[in-house]
């Protein structure tokens, strides 16, 4: 069983994304969660590429007050396709929409995370471009009524049957389109990590 970092400051995690928490946890942090609800609107002359990196900064720094002395890591995911953000769907109709425009395309996955600690605030975002092969219509229908499409962006998770049968090719990070640029999360991290040091192991 894998142990987990020892860190400097507590590590909160701006996201009830189950995603999310799957992905820090397996990297080997520790960490609580604290959803920031915060107003996702923005400018509609802002590029759509820097969507994501507004949000993740607006999440973290809506709990910075409250936390001066933790790491607090907050993101947010786009996907984006033909000039236009696809959002989470509200409706089924909507989720199937949604993957029949994305069925035979390529588009783009934008995550944008904010590191925000006692030495200040850091923001960055990843991109990958993920094609989708032509998708049949039962396909969508079978994964829609599972349930998975109704909580993610662009309707579809990566790491779904949607993902596993339907991406044809992906360019770029697998865990920026789930959600959380796990590379760039620990590369910020590292600093703050205790020694963590031992004895090699002998083989």
């Amino acid at each position: 069983m894998q142990s987990n970092f020892s860190l400097q400051y507590p590590l909160i995690l701006a996201s009830n994304s189950p995603r999310r928490k799957e992905i820090l946890s397996q990297a080997g942090f520790s960490f609580s969660v604290l959803p920031s609800d915060v107003d996702e609107s923005f400018d509609d002359h802002l590029p759509l590429e820097d969507v994501p990196a507004l949000l993740s900064a607006r999440k973290a720094q809506a709990l910075s007050d409250f936390h001066p002395n933790a790491l607090i890591l907050a993101a947010d995911t786009v996907v984006i396709l033909e000039g236009k953000i696809l959002n989470k769907p509200s409706t089924k109709l909507e989720a199937f929409e949604m993957l029949s425009q994305l069925s035979g395309k390529t588009h783009h996955v934008i995550t944008g995370i904010t590191l925000k600690s006692p030495l200040g605030i850091q923001t960055k975002t990843d991109t990958s471009k993920v094609t989708f092969r032509t998708l049949a219509q039962w396909e969508i229908d079978w994964y829609i009524r599972g349930g998975s499409s109704m909580d993610k962006a662009g309707a579809y998770g990566v790491q779904d049957f949607i993902g596993m049968a339907g991406i044809e090719s992906l360019d770029g990070s697998f865990y920026t389109v789930m959600g959380l640029p796990i590379f760039q999360v620990y590369e910020w991290l590292r600093p703050f990590i205790l020694d963590a040091k031992q004895s090699p192991i002998p083989f």
